[in-house]
């Protein structure tokens, strides 16, 4: 399927070429901490089918505990992590941060990994009270 996506402020823009059989939950420490989240959403696409449309990402290369080096593109002016990709000259592969996409409600997560590091709390969250929005009926966050 097609995708497109950009960071908040819209300066970084691109489009890809998605299965979503590939979505995945990603509940690793180093996801955890670069996105601020339990968890991170995204969808592995090949680089043939990558298109950077708008903007340069300021790049940032982070060893993973199996040794591998990732590459995170994250926008410059509002930092929004848009998408990674192997540390090689000629990646085969690029993975798109699922919130960014335009696409994004069809593409539910198919399978999540790194379950070992998973906060407890992050796959059972049916029970905690929800809000349509901030500031509304009872949230106590507004």
């Amino acid at each position: 399927m097609h995708v497109d996506g950009q960071c908040h402020c819209g300066r970084i823009r691109y489009a890809a070429d998605a299965d979503p059989a590939l979505v995945a939950i990603c509940h690793c420490t180093d996801c955890q901490v670069l996105t601020g989240s339990p968890y991170r959403v995204s969808v592995v696409v090949p680089a043939t089918g990558f298109r950077l449309l708008s903007g340069e990402p300021t790049w940032y290369v982070k060893t993973a505990e199996s040794g591998n080096r990732r590459v995170h593109g994250f926008c410059p002016t509002c930092g929004t992590p848009v998408f990674a990709r192997p540390d090689s000259p000629e990646p085969q592969t690029y993975t798109l941060r699922i919130g960014n996409l335009a696409q994004r409600e069809a593409l539910a997560p198919r399978r999540q990994i790194w379950c070992r590091s998973a906060l407890p709390w992050s796959k059972d969250i049916g029970t905690v009270p929800s809000f349509e929005r901030q500031g509304t009926g009872s949230d106590p966050t507004r």
